[in-house]
C-alpha cells in the first residue's frame, strides 16, 4: 500500500489538475491517478474547446485557470510560426472558433498542464500514476481508508486521509459506497420548473466522440463502419431529419436549423465572434470549434485549418453509459457514430456546389493522440452526483426564475461561474433543454456529502441536479471546483477539521474563504449590467 500521501486523487481531468495544483501549492504530497495517456481531460483526452463565459477574458474564473489560459497562448507564440498580426494578437484565438475566444489544439494544453504540474514532479510532491483506473474502495464507517486502482497490469492500494473524486463519472461513488444522484431529479423532490413530475435516474444528456479533421487535397475516405446503414438512416423524432445531415434543432428554440459545411472558408481569424451555443446564426460548421485557423500562421505552415468535430449529429443518446453492465458496448457505438458522421461527410454531405461528398476531409488521430483517429476519451456530460449539504437548483439561477435579482448569492460562496443550462438530447428522449441563466456563485454546500467526510468532489461530480449540471459541467467551472476541493483538503489538514466543520463554523468558513481569495479564487461577480 501506498500511504504517505496527503491526498489521492482519481482523475487527472480539468479539476483533478486544479486539486493536485492547490494541494501542491500548500506544500503536500499527492498521488494523481489518470485513466487515459493525457491530462486534462475534456480540454485534451475529449478534444473539447473550452466552453467559457463572455467576460472570460477580465474576469469570472480563478487566477490559475487564467495561467493555463496564458500559458496555452505563450505557447503558441514561443513554439508556433504566427504571423506577426496573430503574434501580437492579446486575446490570440489561434482556432478563431466561434465557440470560444480561446480555440486550440489539445496538445498543446496537455504541455501547458505539464509545465505547470513539473515541478512537483520533479520535487517528488507529485506521483502520477497513468494510465490508471479507480477498481475498488475500502472504507471504515464514514470514511475511505484506500483506494485501489489497477496500473500497468497491476493493482496499487493507495492510502491518504482525503480522496478527492475527480472521474469523468463520479466512479469512487459507487466504489465507496457515497450515495449519489443520476439522471433527472423529480420536480416533487427539487421544485425545479424543468423537471419531470417523477424522477428518471436513466435519463442523462447524450455523450460524444469528438474528433479532428482538415481538408487537403486526394481522397481521404475512411472506411464504411459496419452499421453505417443504421446511423445513416437514424431520425429521433423531433429531430426534423435524418441525424446525418446539416438540419437539427436550434438549441434554444428547437425550431429546425439549417447548418452549412465549407472546410477552409479562408476567413479573417480577427473577425470570428464566439458565442457559447451553436444557433441559427453559426451558418458554417467548419468555423464553430475549429482549433486552429490556417491564417493565424505563416504561409505553407499549415495546408489547411483543423476543425473539431463536436456537433449534434454526433451527439449519443441511446443509452446512459453510467450504472449500466454494457456501458462500453455504448461507447463504442458511439465511436462508430462519430466514425459513420465522417463516411458520410466524405461521401453523402451535400456540397454548395450542388455535388456530395467531401473526400478530401483527412482524420487528423495525431492531432487527438490516439490510434483510431478519434478523441482517446468519450466527452461524458453528465456524472453521478453526490448527496450534498446543499443542492443547486434551476431556481438558484435561471434568468426567468430570478430576473433582475440575479442568482442567488450563498454564505458559504467558493467561486463564481457563467453558462446557459445547456442540455443536449437526453436518453429519455428529451430533445434540447437550453436555459438563460444569471451569472452564479459555487456554494461550499455543494462539494461536501451529506455522510462521508473524507471524500470531496472535485469535478462534474458535485450537489447540482440534472438540470444545473448543464451549467456547471464547463472547464472554468471544473477547475473552479476541483482548486476548491484540493484548497479544501489542505485547510482540513492544516486545522485539524473536517470539510462540514468548515461549511459550517463561521470562523471556519470566514479563514478558508480568505485563503481562497489569496489564491485568486474570486468568491462574488463584479456588476456586470455595464458590460
Amino acid at each position: 500500500m501506498q500511504d504517505n500521501a496527503d491526498a489521492v486523487i482519481v482523475g487527472g481531468g480539468l479539476g483533478g489538475v486544479a486539486a493536485a495544483l492547490a494541494l501542491l501549492r500548500a506544500g503536500r504530497r499527492v498521488v494523481l491517478a489518470e485513466e487515459f495517456e493525457w491530462l486534462g481531460g475534456q480540454l485534451t483526452s475529449q478534444a473539447v474547446p473550452p466552453d467559457e463565459h463572455s467576460w472570460v477574458e477580465r474576469f469570472g474564473v480563478t487566477a490559475s485557470y487564467r495561467a493555463l489560459r496564458d500559458g496555452i497562448r505563450d505557447y503558441y507564440r514561443r513554439h508556433y510560426p504566427l504571423t506577426p498580426r496573430a503574434r501580437a494578437w492579446r486575446e490570440l484565438n489561434p482556432g478563431a472558433g466561434n465557440v470560444s475566444r480561446l480555440c486550440h489544439e489539445p496538445r498543446v494544453a496537455v504541455a501547458v498542464i505539464e509545465e505547470m504540474l513539473a515541478p512537483y514532479r520533479g520535487s517528488g510532491k507529485l506521483t502520477v500514476l497513468q494510465p490508471a483506473r479507480p477498481v475498488e474502495a475500502r472504507t471504515d464507517g464514514d470514511r475511505i481508508v484506500s483506494v485501489t486502482v489497477e496500473h500497468d497490469g497491476e493493482q496499487i492500494e493507495l492510502s491518504a486521509p482525503y480522496v478527492l473524486d475527480a472521474t469523468e463519472t463520479g466512479e469512487l461513488l459507487p466504489l465507496s459506497g457515497t450515495e449519489y444522484v443520476t439522471g433527472f431529479e423529480s420536480t416533487l423532490d427539487t421544485g425545479e420548473p424543468s423537471a419531470p413530475e417523477a424522477a428518471q435516474p436513466a435519463n442523462m444528456q447524450a455523450m460524444s466522440v469528438c474528433f479532428a479533421i482538415d481538408h487537403v487535397d486526394g481522397d481521404h475516405t475512411i472506411d464504411r463502419p459496419a452499421r453505417y446503414g443504421f446511423w445513416r438512416d437514424y431520425q429521433p423524432d423531433y429531430w426534423g431529419d435524418r441525424m446525418l445531415s446539416f438540419r437539427s434543432p436550434d438549441p434554444r428554440t428547437l425550431t429546425i436549423a439549417e447548418r452549412t459545411f465549407t472546410p477552409n472558408p479562408d476567413d479573417d481569424p480577427h473577425s470570428v465572434v464566439s458565442d457559447q451555443r451553436l444557433s441559427a446564426g453559426d451558418s458554417n460548421l467548419w468555423t464553430f470549434r475549429r482549433i486552429a485557423a490556417r491564417r493565424n500562421f505563416v504561409d505553407g505552415a499549415y495546408a489547411s485549418d483543423i476543425c473539431l468535430v463536436n456537433w449534434p449529429m454526433i451527439d449519443y443518446f441511446e443509452s446512459p453509459v453510467i450504472d449500466v453492465p454494457d456501458a462500453q458496448d455504448h461507447i463504442a457505438k458511439a465511436r462508430e457514430l462519430s466514425k459513420s458522421v465522417l463516411h458520410w461527410l466524405q461521401t453523402e454531405a451535400p456540397r454548395p456546389d450542388g455535388g456530395t461528398g467531401f473526400p478530401g476531409l483527412r482524420l487528423r488521430g495525431d492531432v487527438t493522440g490516439s490510434a483510431d483517429g478519434l478523441a482517446q476519451a468519450p466527452y461524458i456530460r453528465e456524472s453521478r452526483r453526490i448527496r450534498a449539504e446543499y443542492t443547486i437548483v434551476e431556481q438558484d439561477l435561471s434568468l426567468a426564475v430570478r430576473g433582475d435579482k440575479g442568482a442567488v448569492q450563498h454564505a458559504d460562496a467558493v467561486g463564481v461561474g457563467m453558462y446557459r443550462i445547456d442540455l443536449h438530447p437526453s436518453t429519455g428522449g428529451d430533445n434540447y433543454l437550453d436555459v438563460a441563466s444569471c451569472p452564479f456563485e459555487i456554494p461550499l454546500g455543494a462539494l461536501i456529502p451529506q455522510r462521508v467526510e473524507n471524500l470531496l468532489p472535485a469535478g462534474k461530480n458535485i450537489g447540482t441536479t440534472h438540470i444545473t449540471n448543464g451549467s456547471h459541467r464547463l472547464h472554468p467551472v471544473e477547475w473552479n471546483v476541483g482548486e476548491v476541493a484540493g484548497a479544501l483538503a489542505d485547510f482540513c489538514l492544516a486545522h485539524r477539521v473536517t470539510p462540514r466543520a468548515v461549511r459550517n463554523t463561521p470562523g471556519l468558513l470566514a479563514d478558508f474563504q480568505h485563503r481562497l481569495g489569496r489564491d485568486g479564487v474570486e468568491l462574488r461577480w463584479p456588476d456586470v449590467s455595464g458590460y
